[in-house]
């Protein structure tokens, strides 16, 4: 199981008693990207569930990137799963090792060129408690630079858009951002904002 940043996982407490037993696991598929694992659990009334499966990731990341000037760095790329070309928040994974801020960071860097500024963490969010095992944190770095040209890995295709507050804020009334993990920390970063 990933015990990545299980600090930033929710405490259970006083609802320990609505915790699953795992009884037997194992791992039917392992590839860097993604692990799947089938757990037989036992809930709390005795029941027992013998296919409950389970989507290991490693840690994501993702970053709101805002010039001096009030500009936000998003990318644009095509995604697969639904066949659509996006506009979204820069966005990786930690590496073994590697805290999220630094992936962050270092994810900033290597897909738009811009990095530096003031960083604090947003949210950690889960895309799905369900079925998944891993956290997502959402950083905000503000006053960011360019500091360098892309370096992209051989099989990303990433263009950089510098976007205004107005066109950030119309992607996402608009319903045109589809990343969850992504919508939800711009919606909150505008909300803190009074927006």
């Amino acid at each position: 199981m990933n015990e990545n940043n299980d600090n930033m996982r929710p405490s259970v407490g006083a609802d320990d008693d609505m915790k699953w037993t795992v009884e037997n696991s194992e791992y039917l598929f392992r590839r860097p990207w993604l692990t799947v694992r089938r757990d037989t659990v036992r809930l709390p009334n005795g029941t027992v569930h013998p296919e409950y499966y389970v989507l290991e990731y490693p840690t994501w990341i993702n970053v709101i990137a805002i010039t001096d000037d009030g500009k936000f760095v998003m990318v644009k790329q095509y995604r697969h799963g639904l066949g659509v070309v996006e506009t979204e928040l820069c966005a990786g994974v930690a590496e073994e090792g590697e805290s999220p801020l630094e992936a962050a960071k270092r994810e900033l860097l290597e897909e738009t060129g811009f990095g530096g500024g003031e960083w604090e963490l947003n949210m950690v969010l889960c895309a799905n408690p369900g079925s998944q095992n891993n956290l997502s944190y959402s950083f905000i770095a503000r006053g960011v630079v360019r500091m360098a040209q892309q370096h992209l890995d051989e099989t990303e295709d990433i263009k950089v858009e510098i976007l205004t507050e107005d066109e950030v804020r119309e992607l996402l009334a608009s319903d045109r951002m589809k990343q969850a993990l992504m919508a939800a920390p711009l919606w909150k970063y505008f909300a803190l904002k009074g927006q």
